[in-house]
């Protein structure tokens, strides 16, 4: 399993890379732009995102800044959330690197911020719904870009494998 969580990883990564170049390119109003989404627009998206990643990384880790609203703006400009956004993807990878097979099978323990209360399961299950989270949300944001008028940027795993990620071909 810890290889398929390594692939996730890298996954999310590439991912994140290729949506924020494509944002980079919008102006502010355009970034900034309420097109309907849960959180409104790719500045509210991409927070929220940040924001979650660091809430679950907190709990995994014990380490590093949560803030305490699925909602928060961390960054105003985009590109301190750019560079915040590459900075959390490494912190990710580090901890995805660092754990062992007993480790990801092992039980965790949080209170999720929308309905307080002690859940448990796997940390595994935990990664799972990390890696599922960002894919979701990054579906919004590029359904944004296209609503904008942007080019349609493929982010598929498969598409990621078949090049610059056939190192986890045969995991």
């Amino acid at each position: 399993m810890h290889d398929h969580y390594r692939m996730l990883c890298a996954y999310n990564s590439w991912a994140n890379a290729r949506l924020y170049d494509e944002v980079a390119r919008l102006d502010d109003a355009d970034f900034r732009r309420d097109l309907g989404a849960f959180f409104r627009s790719l500045h509210g998206t991409l927070n929220h995102l940040l924001a979650a990643d660091r809430i679950w990384l907190k709990r995994f880790t014990g380490e590093g800044d949560a803030p305490t609203s699925l909602a928060a703006i961390l960054y105003e400009d985009f590109q301190g959330l750019h560079a915040a956004r590459q900075r959390e993807d490494e912190r990710l990878g580090a901890f995805i690197d660092s754990l062992s097979e007993a480790q990801i099978a092992a039980d965790v323990t949080y209170s999720p911020i929308s309905n307080p209360g002690n859940i448990t399961h796997p940390l595994g299950l935990a990664l799972t719904h990390v890696f599922n989270h960002q894919t979701h949300h990054r579906g919004q944001c590029h359904a944004m870009l296209t609503a904008l008028g942007g080019p349609s940027v493929p982010l598929d795993l498969t598409y990621f494998v078949r090049n610059e990620g056939k190192a986890f071909l045969h995991i």
